[in-house]
């Protein structure tokens, strides 16, 4: 017997997955014949519609990199660190997860906005930053941050810190170690995470409209666009509803596309990284 033929999966768990795929499954479909595909390619490439798609292609790209930026070191204290309150910090880190994304609106309001905890500060040095284009991109930031710090966090803590602690041992300094070994280790949890984040930015809707608000060309995105488009024109709706589903659907099959040879039950051994030349002290 064949034993890569047993999936040892019984008949009612499959019913429950196909099941489960119907409930994500059929509501797009539903959208999909609701389509007016004689006036798709008009309703798509409207003036008004290539401006959100534009402003949300450049604005979620931006908070991607905040999210690297930002995430990589707060993943790797919190995974690699021990310090007392370290479950707090992880638990704050991850809220904006199960947080309404206009309860995280209201709390960048009340931090940048023109009355709130910096933003009087900013606003002394000409600085305004609610209702902007960068508004935008910190509300994408504030609700995407998290998938990257959750997904490299992940890969952290399975590879281990063996290899760093050798090169540290050769004689490498932490930045050495940090560049030539802990980030290629991890390269692909952090892949999955910037492209995780900057599909969350991309259908980021209700922090914005609350913190950046709906200004054409500004800050209105493609999900704003959708939301306005349904109350006039409910065939650009649906029509750009599927561009936006169109896209999440490539970025997340693009993080989680994974070569053989990466996969855990096919791969061999386990991949060294390129060997540190270590600073003597």
């Amino acid at each position: 017997m064949d034993r890569h033929a047993y999936s040892g999966i019984p008949a009612w768990v499959r019913v429950l997955a196909v099941l489960a795929a119907v409930v994500v499954v059929l509501p797009l479909l539903a959208m999909v014949l609701r389509v007016d595909w004689a006036q798709f390619i008009p309703l798509v490439t409207s003036g008004p519609s290539l401006t959100a798609l534009g402003l949300s292609l450049r604005t979620s790209a931006a908070s991607t990199v905040l999210c690297v930026v930002l995430g990589v070191p707060l993943a790797l204290v919190l995974a690699r660190d021990s310090f007392r309150l370290q479950g707090l910090l992880r638990s704050l880190v991850l809220l904006p997860l199960v947080l309404p994304p206009v309860v995280g609106g209201i709390a960048l309001l009340y931090t940048f906005g023109r009355q709130g905890l910096l933003g009087q500060a900013l606003e002394v040095l000409g600085l305004r930053i609610a209702f902007s284009t960068t508004a935008v991109v910190l509300a994408q930031t504030f609700v995407a941050l998290p998938f990257l710090v959750v997904s490299l966090e992940g890969a952290l803590r399975t590879s281990g810190s063996r290899y760093e602690a050798v090169a540290a041992t050769l004689g490498a300094r932490p930045g050495t170690v940090f560049r030539r070994v802990t980030l290629p280790l991890v390269l692909p949890g952090l892949a999955s995470g910037a492209v995780l984040s900057f599909a969350r930015s991309l259908g980021e809707f209700g922090a914005t409209l609350t913190f950046a608000g709906s200004l054409q060309g500004v800050t209105r995105t493609l999900p704003l666009e959708i939301y306005l488009q349904r109350e006039t024109d409910p065939a650009a709706a649906v029509a750009l509803s599927l561009v936006l589903v169109a896209v999440a659907v490539a970025v997340v099959a693009l993080a989680y596309r994974q070569p053989a040879k990466s996969r855990p039950w096919t791969a061999k051994r386990t991949t060294t990284p390129a060997p540190v030349r270590g600073e003597v002290p």
